[in-house]
């Protein structure tokens, strides 16, 4: 006879892991009429997120837990939601607790960045310098052609960093632009101009 907690358990790899509570995080989570808010806190920020109550999220001494609500039969949605809600959770604890990072770097002569005050601002052989604005949570730093982007939520720091790349993509020939630090670019040779017979 299979046993329906274990059977379910077993069902998601990424799902059934505890999420380990680092020294100096707090959580706190609140069950709703029809979601659950997970609130976690530390040294590098704090984070809030709302997730479906077709999911047990509990906390258990130093752990977090997330489980199906239904010890029966769990559905495809939940099965699909149950490893996402999971790695959601812990990339908040590890984002209040260590924090995220995304590296840019700057490719082009006179193209360069500095920060002043709440701004980043780019010179990317345009007319003019762009100002861009550093929303709240996200902190921005440039060394030389490097640009970090930090912050404790994981997602917002990715598209932080990818609005600033739009803002002069590495073209194809010479490379020039602002690419991911780790980012190839496939570089295309220039078109010969044919000799005249």
């Amino acid at each position: 006879m299979i046993n329906n907690c274990n059977f379910i358990i077993t069902m998601s790899k990424v799902g059934k892991k505890p999420i380990k509570i680092p020294e100096g995080v707090k959580v706190d989570i609140e069950k709703k009429d029809n979601f659950i808010e997970v609130k976690v806190e530390g040294k590098k920020g704090s984070l809030s997120k709302k997730f479906p109550s077709s999911l047990e999220i509990k906390k258990e001494e130093d752990e977090i837990i997330v489980l199906p609500n239904s010890r029966k039969k769990v559905d495809r949605l939940v099965k699909s939601l149950w490893g996402t809600v999971r790695s959601l959770i812990s990339n908040m604890v590890e984002g209040v607790s260590q924090g995220f990072e995304k590296k840019l770097q700057i490719e082009g002569i006179g193209y360069k960045a500095k920060v002043e005050k709440d701004k980043l601002i780019l010179s990317l052989g345009y007319s003019h310098p762009i100002e861009f604005d550093i929303e709240e949570g996200i902190e921005i730093k440039v060394e030389k052609n490097i640009i970090s982007v930090l912050g404790a939520d994981k997602e917002k720091v990715g598209q932080v960093a990818s609005r600033i790349r739009s803002l002069r993509k590495p073209e194809p020939y010479k490379g020039k632009g602002i690419r991911y630090l780790d980012e190839v670019i496939r570089k295309k040779t220039a078109k010969k101009a044919v000799a005249a017979k």
